[in-house]
């Protein structure tokens, strides 16, 4: 068990390749877990690649925050494909833990 126990919300903006969401919440686990954190994330049997991208994904993620909402002292919003971050972030599943929120934003590689 970690030291701290993290939300991640991964973003998605369906215009965008949402496959970068797969790879991205993976990754955001990996390294959130290396740190020692715990995580409390949607899945992929839960929304597409266990992202977040419609108002019923965000109720989804909401109800999930708020039966571990003891347990979660932050919240990392992980955009790996350009997701509406402002919309994420007023979503109740952040309003109302009253935690800090880190927004991440993966990088684009250069074109070669």
């Amino acid at each position: 068990m970690g030291d701290i126990t993290l939300g991640l919300i991964v973003g998605n903006r369906g215009f965008f390749p949402d496959h970068l969401c797969d790879s991205g919440r993976r990754t955001m686990i990996g390294v959130l877990e290396a740190a020692g954190a715990d995580i409390v994330a949607l899945g992929p049997a839960d929304t597409k690649f266990g992202s977040v991208e419609s108002l019923e994904d965000a109720a989804k993620c909401a109800d999930l925050f708020k039966a571990h909402r003891e347990r979660i002292a932050g919240i990392v919003v992980a955009l790996p494909n350009f997701g509406d971050e402002r919309a994420i972030c007023q979503r109740p599943a952040v309003a109302d833990l009253k935690v800090p929120v880190l927004v991440q934003a993966f990088p684009t590689a250069p074109a070669r």
